[in-house]
């Protein structure tokens, strides 16, 4: 069994984490998701851990749109967009926020830490430490989950659109909720 999950794990890390990104992103609708997951309850009654330890909630971001980018630094994908997300942040430093939230797949809040060390990204780095990932289903990353600035999810997706695509794409839901 545990050579099958290894053998799973590195079919999904191949299709979601290849080197030129992969297909492009999906909005994901309920009938696509295991067991009709409602996500919205899920993702806005979420609690993270930050990389000291502390409770995190939505409601500390309230009042900003929330990009929450789940992954892992393992994940090419998920890395070549950072620096795009790092422009909307400069951007709207007062409307727009980044959670990028480390899963646990293959890593802990250390990796998270050294990788925040290493890169000036002003996003608020979190752990999964109560496995909200695995509430929401999440199989694949990238997965990031949009919320407008009253903490109700606006979509999710899965995959990316490389840095040009997921900025269009963040900056569009951004200049729908701020005006």
């Amino acid at each position: 069994m545990k050579k099958l999950l290894i053998l799973l794990f590195g079919f999904l890390f191949i299709i979601s984490c290849s080197r030129d990104g992969g297909q492009q992103p999906q909005e994901l609708q309920h009938s696509q998701m295991m067991n009709d997951i409602d996500h919205a309850a899920v993702i806005e009654s979420a609690t993270f851990t930050d990389l000291d330890g502390n409770e995190v909630s939505l409601e500390n971001y309230r009042g900003k749109v929330l990009v929450i980018d789940f992954w892992e630094t393992w994940c090419g994908p998920c890395l070549q967009v950072f620096p795009s997300l790092q422009e909307l942040v400069e951007e709207y430093p007062e409307d727009f926020a980044v959670l990028a939230i480390t899963l646990g797949m293959m890593e802990g809040p250390e990796e998270a830490r050294a990788f925040k060390e290493e890169h000036d990204y002003d996003f608020y780095f979190l752990y999964d430490a109560h496995n909200v990932s695995d509430q929401l289903g999440i199989f694949s990353i990238p997965f990031k989950m949009y919320v407008d600035p009253e903490g109700n999810l606006i979509k999710h997706e899965i995959g990316s659109r490389g840095r040009e695509g997921d900025y269009n794409s963040a900056k569009e839901v951004i200049s729908q909720y701020i005006q």
